[in-house]
């Protein structure tokens, strides 16, 4: 079973990988069996821990390669896995663009436009402040941990990210080819774009209502149409998250883990410090905690094992709209920033411990002076950090050679190499974060609507 067909085509060479595909199937038919017993979010969580079993399973059978991408079969079942898991994936970056440039649409020529400035500035304001926030609690535990005094990290091939410059950044969130944008995924762009035209129609509105009412009532019905193809492959969600969950453990090995272990936990460590302060924002405006999280579960679920911000879009929309009463327009247009930019976990969080980490390795002396720097590089490094996997890595490289450290890039070889691992709890803090920073605008636009009213 060497030859081509086999090997290029099928990718099956190996009886173990014709097991574990049909091992998959089998778990797909048994989560359809008990779909019907338990709630969507812990069939999620259910799924969690079964593509967790699955992973440690194929770490188990190939006797836990120190480099399982060398194990031919391993990368066979990686690849089959993927069709499942990233197809799902694929499928809702597929609406993502529809929904944010409709939706803003929609948002921009229903809203007075009082409110549509205080939308746009309060939401940039809780990017940055959260973003430097999370970076302020990377900095502390990556001091706590004494990241990069106690460990030997080999070098590496990766090269430091291409840096573009502050002023050509911000020129690339403007929409010079709006289905460029599209393409690219660059969220800014688009919300700009669509935001050009929903004032265009809340002007033209005044004066020709009669001609451009049909394109009002045609965006009203696509932004209805979307949404309904959004909860058709929301239901995929369990499915999904299976072959997910089992590839990051299986193509990452076990050993890979243990040399960076005490940076695995510092990271997991400062998102769930993060994490209790989103929080703690969130009781101060009312919010109760626990019914925050049992509400939003779905899209922290989603984020956590897909690595993307942008792929869960479309349900982080539909858990603030549906279980947290959040306006649409609010929920769309804010979430859609947060794609590409003020993420805490990736743009905040991650590049200050690696930071620190690298600044301990070389031996740069950490005054006062150096941490304003860090914190200040970090947040304005945050704006246009695409919300897919692998913007971490870029983030970093700004960061690092922003503060005079980029020459040392390949001594990190060793985290990025587990990047997966630590991406899992990177997203879902910055999906926490966008969603934070959702419900806080809201809440804010809400109450001086209401004092308005009064």
């Amino acid at each position: 079973m060497s030859n081509t067909f086999f090997s290029q085509f099928l990718m099956m060479t190996n009886i173990k990988t014709v097991l574990m595909v049909v091992a998959l199937l089998g778990l797909f038919f048994i989560t359809n069996k008990i779909s019907k017993k338990f709630k969507f979010t812990n069939l999620m969580i259910i799924s969690i821990f079964i593509g967790i079993g699955l992973g440690v399973i194929i770490q188990v059978i190939g006797k836990f390669p120190s480099d399982p991408s060398k194990v031919p079969w391993i990368n066979e079942v990686s690849t089959w896995y993927g069709l499942f898991g990233n197809g799902f994936m694929d499928l809702l970056k597929m609406i993502v663009m529809p929904l944010i440039f409709t939706s803003i649409i929609r948002v921009i020529m229903n809203m007075k436009e009082d409110n549509l400035n205080k939308l746009t500035f309060r939401t940039m304001g809780m990017f940055f402040a959260t973003t430097a926030i999370a970076a302020v609690i990377g900095i502390i535990v990556a001091n706590i941990f004494k990241l990069g005094m106690n460990i030997d990290l080999v070098n590496s091939t990766e090269e430091i990210r291409e840096i573009t410059s502050l002023p050509d950044t911000l020129r690339g969130l403007l929409p010079a080819n709006p289905v460029q944008a599209m393409v690219d995924g660059n969220t800014v762009a688009v919300v700009i774009f669509a935001g050009f035209i929903g004032l265009a129609i809340k002007r033209l509105s005044k004066k020709y209502l009669d001609i451009i009412k049909p394109f009002m009532d045609f965006i009203e019905g696509f932004y209805k149409i979307i949404v309904s193809v959004s909860i058709t492959v929301i239901k995929m969600m369990p499915y999904a998250v299976i072959p997910l969950m089992a590839n990051t453990i299986a193509s990452r090995g076990i050993s890979s883990l243990l040399d960076v272990v005490d940076f695995i936990i510092a990271l997991y460590l400062s998102v769930i410090f993060m994490f209790s302060v989103h929080l703690l924002i969130l009781w101060f405006r009312g919010v109760n905690p626990i019914t925050y999280i049992k509400s939003v579960s779905k899209a922290l679920i989603l984020a956590f094992t897909s690595r993307s911000s942008l792929g869960t879009l479309p349900v982080t929309v539909e858990v603030l709209t549906e279980n947290m009463d959040v306006d649409s327009g609010t929920a769309s247009f804010v979430t859609s920033l947060g794609s590409n930019m003020g993420m805490n976990g990736c743009a905040g969080v991650y590049p200050a411990l690696v930071g620190i980490m690298l600044a301990n390795m070389i031996g740069i002396e950490m005054n006062f002076t150096f941490y304003v720097m860090l914190i200040i590089v970090i947040t304005i490094s945050s704006l246009g950090i695409a919300g897919i996997p692998g913007s971490a890595t870029m983030s970093v490289s700004v960061v690092i050679s922003g503060m005079g450290m980029g020459a040392y890039f390949p001594l990190v070889g060793a985290i990025l190499a587990i990047d997966p691992i630590l991406d899992m709890a990177r997203t879902m803090l910055n999906v926490n974060g966008t969603m934070t920073a959702s419900l806080v605008v809201d809440k804010s636009i809400k109450r001086k609507e209401e004092k308005i009213a009064a």
